[in-house]
């Protein structure tokens, strides 16, 4: 696995998203209220625009095509079936790490 470093952990709020961009593409860090943190791929699945402007706490919508996920778990709500990729991740001495180049299956 290739671990990334996106920020420190202690900057990261519950029910709050955070955006990056990397070499490997874009990535958004999700901390749904009531939930865990988790990273998904930042890009909206329909055609590929940044996705990270419009959350409220557990939704994401694209702002662009108002395609909606739970930002719980990736999976879209409107329209359903489809989903966002999920990527592994670990906080490391305090910092949160994500690996892009594998897809967590167990969201």
């Amino acid at each position: 696995m290739a671990y990334i470093t996106l920020c420190k952990h202690k900057n990261l709020m519950e029910g709050e998203l955070a955006a990056f961009s990397t070499d490997d593409g874009e990535v958004m860090l999700i901390w749904p209220d009531d939930g865990e943190l988790k990273a998904f791929q930042g890009t909206c699945p329909h055609q590929d625009v940044p996705l990270w402007s419009t959350f409220n706490g557990r939704i994401v919508t694209c702002q662009f095509h108002n395609w909606v996920f739970d930002g719980r778990t990736g999976k879209g709500l409107s329209p359903s079936g489809c989903e966002l990729k999920q990527y592994p991740l670990r906080i490391e001495d305090g910092m949160v790490q994500v690996d892009m180049m594998q897809v967590d299956l167990t969201n």
